[in-house]
């Protein structure tokens, strides 16, 4: 990948999955593929929720937030007004569940928010909350058949523990083969390039701060098994 692929701002590395019709990075597509297929054969019906976003979605999504017309949620998962804290405090929050703008592990086609479409029920919109894949609920049996099988396929959870800033995600799998590499390329330059200008609310208190919001919310994460 290039810079620009690397940060969510071209698509050259990407390819549409045949059936669901979501982008994702070329050999990913090819190894989704084939989870989906075995996961079918335990009558789950595996689809991403969210696969590859680009900067500007993920521009809106933290623009959205960071004024206070999308919902926030704390590290605890409960509702919170992010227009009550300070703007340094602000980004914090906005960190713990939503990536950065050009740190987004869904602009390398490497991740998915993966759910069991056949477990849904007529109408219900996932949330993809941790009760919803708790034991009991909704996308449980899904998050232990992916605990059993995800890296047969090349899959790993980079949320695991929370060892980073992210909080644990249940939902969040990444292609090892292609996220690693990625990953390792990112760096905090390609970053801030990515960020100067972009419009991207808060910048003021992110810029001074990006190596540490690089090493702690971006790449410190959980590794894939061995």
């Amino acid at each position: 990948m290039n810079s620009r692929e690397l940060t969510g701002r071209e698509t050259g590395h990407l390819s549409r999955h045949p059936e669901l019709g979501c982008l994702l990075h070329h050999e990913t597509v090819v190894a989704l593929q084939s989870m989906r297929e075995a996961a079918a054969g335990a009558g789950i019906d595996l689809v991403p929720a969210s696969a590859f976003r680009d900067f500007t979605r993920q521009r809106t999504i933290w623009n959205e937030k960071f004024e206070g017309r999308r919902p926030v949620e704390d590290a605890e998962g409960r509702p919170v007004d992010p227009l009550g804290v300070s703007p340094g405090a602000r980004v914090d929050l906005l960190l713990t569940w939503t990536a950065l703008p050009g740190a987004s592990r869904h602009h390398w086609g490497s991740d998915l928010d993966l759910i069991d479409r056949a477990a849904l029920p007529s109408g219900y919109r996932p949330r993809l909350h941790p009760e919803e894949y708790a034991e009991g609920g909704i996308f449980g049996r899904l998050s232990g058949w992916l605990e059993e099988h995800a890296w047969t396929h090349g899959f790993f959870r980079p949320y695991r523990s929370g060892c980073g800033g992210v909080r644990p995600e249940p939902w969040h799998y990444s292609h090892a083969a292609v996220a690693a590499p990625a990953l390792s390329a990112l760096t905090v330059d390609l970053l801030s390039e990515a960020l100067e200008g972009s419009g991207l609310l808060g910048l003021e208190e992110v810029m001074p701060r990006l190596a540490g919001i690089h090493r702690h919310w971006v790449a410190t994460i959980d590794p894939p098994p061995g």
